[in-house]
């Protein structure tokens, strides 16, 4: 087979790859706008939820704080590849963090973690698309239910409505290359930093303990689909800028096969006229 035949194969191949590359980016591209639209409408369900909290504990203080509660960390990272070091980045951001073992959000983040000297509480696949984001929550409020129960820190509602273990969300953030830790349990430390709204104690028809419980069942559900909608959409916007990045290569790549191809058929011409002279001087 001729050079120029060899390249022109090379070339289809490349551009098969590219066609599939490119279709991938622009999955990328539509699931970032549909995130953006989920992420803005749980965002303000989120903000109802905690300054409906702020202003029930203004009136009703209770205390989560437990100095024997054992640090968690939850990784929320990538099910799927061509996102770079999304996953890695994850794993340094707790390298230096006090916590005596991980939650793992994500089959590639979960194979990278194998190694990792933490315990590896649980490890939960993650979702490749927005649809998928309350079947994989699920089975994090399962994980997260059983691990509070085996520690003992719901042993007494009525001592403590709510429960005692510390669970920090580490995820990637909107921004480029950003890292957001966020605490969900004990929920709703921002309450320190807040002054006095209302003159008059909100009304309520359960005993306090019992409307924070199901207040903070309410805002774990609803922060984490938060948190999950961002970390994706990082991802996809990650995976939007590789593939991008891919898809020049190839597009360079090619061009640059295209003349070498076009150099060889020219000489392969060249010798083709040749061979034919040559033949007609001999006849």
């Amino acid at each position: 087979m001729s050079q120029s035949r060899e390249l022109q194969l090379h070339i289809a191949q490349m551009e098969e790859i590219r066609s599939i590359l490119n279709s991938m980016k622009n999955l990328a591209l539509i699931e970032i706008h549909k995130l953006a639209r989920f992420q803005t409408m749980q965002g303000q369900a989120v903000v109802n939820i905690e300054n409906a909290a702020m202003d029930f504990l203004d009136f009703y203080p209770i205390s989560t704080a437990d100095d024997n509660a054992k640090p968690i960390c939850i990784l929320v990272g990538a099910e799927r590849g061509f996102c770079g070091d999304f996953n890695e980045s994850l794993i340094n951001a707790i390298a230096a963090d006090a916590c005596i073992g991980i939650i793992a959000i994500g089959t590639r983040l979960c194979n990278r973690l194998v190694d990792n000297p933490l315990e590896i509480i649980a490890s939960i696949e993650g979702a490749n698309v927005a649809e998928e984001v309350p079947a994989v929550l699920n089975r994090l409020i399962d994980t997260i239910s059983s691990l509070a129960v085996s520690r003992g820190d719901i042993a007494d509602r009525a001592a403590h409505p709510a429960t005692t273990l510390k669970l920090t969300v580490v995820y990637h953030d909107n921004g480029p290359g950003q890292i957001n830790r966020r605490q969900i349990l004990p929920p709703f430390p921002q309450q320190q930093q807040r002054t006095l709204r209302y003159g008059n104690p909100p009304v309520l028809n359960l005993t306090s303990a019992d409307f924070f419980t199901g207040l903070t069942h309410h805002y774990l559900f609803a922060v984490l689909h938060e948190i999950f909608y961002i970390s994706l959409m990082a991802e996809n916007q990650r995976r939007l800028q590789h593939l991008e990045g891919a898809v020049k290569h190839l597009d360079d790549e090619t061009v640059t096969l295209r003349r070498k191809s076009q150099i060889y058929r020219q000489e392969e011409i060249t010798e083709e006229i040749e061979v034919i002279l040559l033949n007609s001087e001999i006849n």
